[in-house]
């Protein structure tokens, strides 16, 4: 749950204490100050799998996570299924976030390690797969605003599907793989992906 465009540290701008941007207004709030790791990647990953766990919620989808990856996946989801269609579907989902996305007219380029790749492309699974990136703004002071009426999250999330890919040399270190943009991963569009169209795709009936 690293940004991988640089070899897993984030291209961001200089930071001070704990990983915070310089350009934050000082002085930085007590709590910031004495918060180990505050903003550095370990917090970054961690939003950004909660990230995809409030959107699963607000969607009424279970999120389950992983206790270890061992299997290239960290969240697995599901729900009852729709009237006529096949029961408790689930899907598995790999998280990334990252704060330096590449940015393309079309898609988003994000570069994934090739074992995780590989742990994502093909369709030698029983449940369908997919990439789930989540951009965060670089300033973690930034990723949310709580007020009386709402609580908004920033910035966004998109997913791909890797099934119609094939495996690639593991001598590779690094795969680049296209987001689309349409792609936003919402309440509606996370539904979406429990279709019988991917099911298909790994051979579930």
């Amino acid at each position: 749950m690293t940004d991988s465009s640089t070899g897993g540290i984030p291209s961001q701008a200089p930071k001070g204490h704990y990983g915070v941007p310089l350009g934050h207004p000082e002085p930085l709030p007590d709590w910031a100050e004495h918060s180990p790791g505050f903003g550095e990647n370990g917090h970054r990953g961690h939003f950004g799998e909660q990230f995809i766990r409030m959107l699963a919620v607000a969607a009424n989808i279970d999120a389950a996570q992983r206790d270890r990856d061992r299997v290239g996946v960290d969240w697995e989801l599901g729900h009852p299924g729709r009237p006529g269609t096949h029961r408790f579907p689930v899907i598995e989902a790999q998280v990334k976030c990252t704060s330096s996305p590449l940015l393309r007219d079309d898609h988003i380029a994000y570069d994934l390690e090739v074992q995780h790749y590989n742990q994502l492309a093909g369709q030698d699974y029983n449940v369908p797969r997919f990439l789930f990136l989540v951009w965060a703004p670089t300033d973690p002071f930034a990723w949310s605003h709580a007020s009386a009426d709402r609580l908004l999250l920033r910035k966004s999330a998109y997913w791909v599907c890797l099934h119609d890919k094939d495996l690639v040399d593991e001598t590779q270190h690094t795969r680049r793989v296209h987001i689309p943009r349409t792609n936003l991963l919402t309440v509606d569009s996370l539904q979406t992906l429990f279709s019988e169209a991917y099911r298909s795709m790994v051979g579930v009936s």
